[in-house]
């Protein structure tokens, strides 16, 4: 063997060895990048984000329909820091909504999960199917209320793909929130709870006082008519609206904007805070 980074013996010649790069190996695995995206904002994006989109050779992103503004909002972002960066639009599986399926939360936990299912074996077929790196664009941060990163553990523990997985965190509408209104979301030495609009009720029966809620359906929100609440929908897009008040002061308000947002841009998402006054 050679010492001058050639290998060869008595019979052949010397052959340079190319080194892979550092943190690097020759064969290394495909990569998929979960990146977080930010709320909405174009620009809210991390550096890292925008790197670890570059660095990829395609995206990927769950399709609703034909016409998805969610879809949309990714191409745009995808434009502005990921020129040329093609995406890659996965039919989403129909969820049972249905009330007989999703009253009881043991219900909803298992429509959720088929769910779960059929989103992963739709997202490996396109995986199988196209070769190279991969980004996933995940709306605000993979860690809050987002079905990505549960998806891909579906897909590693099938054993079809060796995939080498890396999370880029994401501005969260829970920060946007707070920053919207200028706001510590707890009070001093205090806790906050962080629940959906569906278990809002369960959770203050449990004598939260302090609480965050997001993935809302509706504002349920007629039984705390003396709590303070600092609302932001669509954060960080083109459309966004903040509201805040006294809930009976401000609710009627606060549905307006919902339904109003819906109309204009075609989807609503929504966080709030809420907070009892002593």
């Amino acid at each position: 063997m050679a010492t001058d980074g050639t290998s060869g013996d008595a019979n052949g010649p010397d052959v340079p060895i190319s080194e892979a790069p550092i943190g690097e190996t020759r064969d290394r695995l495909r990569r998929l990048r979960v990146v977080g995206m930010g709320s909405g904002g174009l620009d809210q994006i991390t550096v890292e984000g925008v790197a670890a989109l570059r660095a990829s050779g395609y995206a990927l992103a769950a399709m609703k329909g034909p016409a998805d503004p969610l879809v949309d909002l990714r191409k745009r972002l995808l434009a502005r820091h990921a020129p040329g960066l093609e995406l890659v639009g996965v039919t989403d599986p129909e969820r049972d909504r249905s009330s007989s399926s999703t009253s009881s939360q043991a219900g909803y936990r298992g429509v959720v999960l088929d769910w779960h299912e059929a989103r992963s074996l739709a997202w490996e077929r396109v995986l199988a199917d196209r070769p190279g790196d991969v980004a996933v664009p995940v709306w605000g941060d993979p860690a809050f209320y987002d079905s990505t990163l549960r998806i891909v553990d579906r897909i590693l523990a099938r054993g079809r793909l060796d995939l080498d997985v890396e999370v880029i965190p994401g501005i969260s509408a829970l920060q946007v929130l707070a920053a919207r209104h200028r706001l510590v979301l707890h009070e001093i030495g205090g806790t906050v709870t962080v629940t959906t609009g569906r278990r809002l009720a369960e959770v203050v029966a449990g004598g939260a006082d302090n609480v965050v809620v997001m993935l809302n359906a509706d504002l349920p929100l007629d039984h705390l008519a003396d709590w303070h609440i600092w609302w932001g929908g669509n954060l960080g897009d083109r459309g966004e609206c903040l509201v805040s008040g006294r809930v009976g002061e401000v609710l009627a308000e606060l549905r307006h904007a919902r339904e109003r947002l819906r109309a204009e841009h075609g989807w609503v998402m929504d966080v709030y805070l809420l907070r009892r006054q002593r």
